[in-house]
């Protein structure tokens, strides 16, 4: 996504520094690919809860792509918020966020949005942190398959989407953020992060241009 292209309400300031200074050079895709689809549960689904905002058409687009990437064969992983039900490994992001400790196994909150339902083989990953790979065996997971480009839906732009980026690029993979296929519970928040990191992290595009990138190579 160039800068250009990059949608910038809630950007505050001269944002031109970005491209004097080599920011935002494009990710080159490379297979295998796979699919990462962070924290779309009924708690964030909903807007009582820790919803709101562009979520649910992001969960209404993730279907899509989805259902694409199980047609292509990809390695599909979802993750969820699970804390114990003694709450022993509450944790600091507990602390900034304490609502978080409702999210248990047997949690309704806790649990994938049935449209996104896992299928058998795909991996769920169960954190207590923001990052889908902090603490986890997701990139073991995806480096047993080969994985080159990891796809990247889910929740929260700002929040646990942005960690999970971070940390698959520090891992090794090149994440691929689908830009309407992640969503946030406030909109400047949402497209300031899909900024920053097509800037510093990853490739950012909408679903269409990615799988048309993606089938061009073949």
């Amino acid at each position: 996504m160039s800068l250009q292209s990059v949608p910038t309400a809630g950007i505050q300031g001269d944002v031109s520094a970005y491209a004097r200074q080599g920011f935002g050079t494009p990710l080159p895709l490379k297979a295998p690919f796979g699919l990462l689809i962070i924290d779309f549960v009924n708690g964030f689904a909903d807007s009582t809860v820790f919803g709101g905002g562009n979520i649910p058409d992001a969960i209404a687009q993730t279907t899509q792509l989805l259902a694409h990437a199980r047609a292509k064969g990809w390695p599909v992983a979802h993750s969820r918020i699970v804390f114990s039900d003694d709450d022993a490994d509450s944790n600091i992001f507990c602390l900034k966020v304490p609502g978080m400790l409702g999210l248990k196994e047997d949690s309704p909150a806790s649990a994938i949005v049935p449209e996104l339902s896992p299928a058998a083989g795909e991996y769920v990953v169960r954190k207590s942190t923001p990052s889908a790979f902090y603490g986890t065996m997701l990139a073991p997971w995806l480096a047993q398959r080969g994985l080159q480009t990891l796809l990247v839906a889910g929740c929260v732009t700002s929040g646990c989407v942005r960690a999970s980026v971070v940390d698959a690029m520090q891992a090794g993979f090149r994440p691929l953020v689908v830009a309407d296929c992640v969503g946030d519970r406030a909109l400047g928040p949402h497209e300031a992060n899909l900024f920053d990191m097509a800037q510093k992290y990853a490739a950012v595009m909408p679903m269409a241009q990615a799988i048309v990138e993606i089938d061009a190579l073949g």
